[in-house]
């Protein structure tokens, strides 16, 4: 039993990686796994019971506990309530062993038999599995799946990162990362032109319109740094408000390399053409975690998440200021490093604090990744593999109070809501 356990954990290995396309997903917040991914389950069971009369849809773990202020039950309402009339169970401490985020669709006829039944995870990233097989995934693309092959590879043969990503992808991936990159620069224009509060009982304000005309009275230094935390916030208060983001991994990280992007590209006149190459290494950065890792907040903590995306924007910064593939790996590996242990604990189940405000200081930090690796030949101890592993284990390690269930952390000491997120005795 305990050699098949080690196999199960480490199966991923044997299989190459999938596109970034799956990483990278256009659509609205507030949350890939709590939001996205069910609403996409929905569809999907939707498509295989049309001639429905009703449904039961339960969500269990994370998708329970934190259901509510994440929009889950909105995001399944909404697709299924127009064909027939839906009843949502909660069931907030069961938790499968495969995933944390699980739910079951139940679809019946008129006469109240049960026609069809589907279990299904939302493993992170607006993805689905079941029993381990990704239902909405591209096939696998990469032959190499850990950072240590592709920079063998880059170092011996004089490319880049982002020429292998088109190596696998094609070159039809720059049209994709095209739209990506301008669905990301819309978000942060909104998000700067928004104010008001945004939705939920937390009457939490907009912040990223001030911060920008703040950052303006500054010196450079100063302007710089108020600068990118205000694209960093515009984009996760956009997430927050349901608008259109891409995840980079998450929504709950949305905000982190769109920021570092478009600051570097505003400050530094980067084409367009290089920001998409950055874009694509920050892309193969994240789907190493994903594949070797997790990228779920309810599965590995917040490092996950925000500590992903900072990893991604570091490398990708690094790549913009001329990089090595080693400096660009030590520079990934410094972003999720300093990450590591962050625990996923959103107050009122709302994707708003301490979320937000994580997704500005991870854009910071991704720029003082890159500078610290521009100081070195890129050589290091800890290898990005290494820290990837780490945070597998330290994700398993971490109880699941803070693990996106909203029972620990700052959601358990600030709980101005409990009312708001706790389902119903009943449930």
């Amino acid at each position: 039993m305990r050699l098949l356990r080690i196999f199960a954990e480490n199966l991923h290995l044997f299989f190459s990686m999938k596109s970034i396309r799956e990483l990278y997903r256009i659509g609205t917040g507030p949350s890939s796994s709590h939001t996205m991914g069910p609403r996409k389950a929905a569809e999907q069971f939707l498509a295989r019971n049309p001639e429905a009369a009703s449904f039961e849809v339960t969500l269990y773990g994370s998708l329970a506990a934190t259901g509510r202020g994440h929009m889950t039950d909105v995001a399944i309402l909404d697709t299924l309530q127009p064909h027939a009339p839906v009843e949502i169970l909660w069931k907030p401490h069961i938790f499968f062993p495969y995933h944390p985020n699980g739910m079951t669709f139940k679809a019946f006829d008129a006469q109240k038999k049960k026609l069809d039944e589907w279990t299904v995870f939302s493993v992170g990233g607006g993805a689905l599995a079941e029993e381990g097989h990704d239902r909405t995934a591209t096939n696998d693309i990469y032959n190499m799946n850990t950072m240590s092959q592709i920079l063998y590879w880059c170092e011996h043969t004089g490319r880049s990162y982002w020429e292998y990503v088109e190596q696998c992808e094609g070159p039809e991936i720059w049209d994709f990362l095209a739209e990506v990159w301008e669905t990301m620069k819309a978000a942060i224009h909104r998000g700067l032109d928004a104010e008001g509060v945004l939705p939920g009982p937390l009457n939490l304000r907009r912040k990223a319109s001030a911060y920008y005309i703040r950052s303006k009275g500054y010196k450079d230094s100063l302007r710089s740094r108020g600068l990118v935390f205000a694209y960093a916030l515009a984009v996760s208060e956009e997430n927050a408000s349901g608008g259109k983001i891409v995840t980079a991994p998450t929504c709950g990280a949305c905000g982190v390399v769109p920021a570092v992007l478009y600051h570097l590209q505003k400050s530094r006149d980067f084409s367009d053409a290089r920001i998409l190459r950055a874009l694509a290494t920050a892309g193969l950065v994240g789907n190493i975690v994903k594949h070797n890792a997790s990228i779920s907040g309810a599965e590995a903590g917040c490092q996950a998440e925000v500590g992903v995306a900072c990893s991604m924007a570091s490398a990708a910064a690094s790549q913009l200021f001329g990089g090595s593939p080693a400096q660009i790996e030590y520079a990934a590996e410094m972003g999720l490093e300093h990450h590591l242990g962050m625990t996923c604990d959103p107050v009122c189940g709302l994707v708003q604090i301490p979320c937000i405000e994580r997704n500005a200081y991870a854009a910071a930090r991704a720029l003082d990744a890159n500078i610290y690796s521009a100081f070195t030949d890129g050589h290091h101890r800890v290898s990005f593999d290494k820290v990837v592993e780490v945070m597998k284990q330290t994700g398993h390690d971490l109880p699941s109070l803070y693990k996106e269930t909203s029972e620990g952390g700052l959601a358990k000491n600030y709980q101005p809501c409990l009312l708001y997120t706790s389902p119903s005795p009943r449930d």
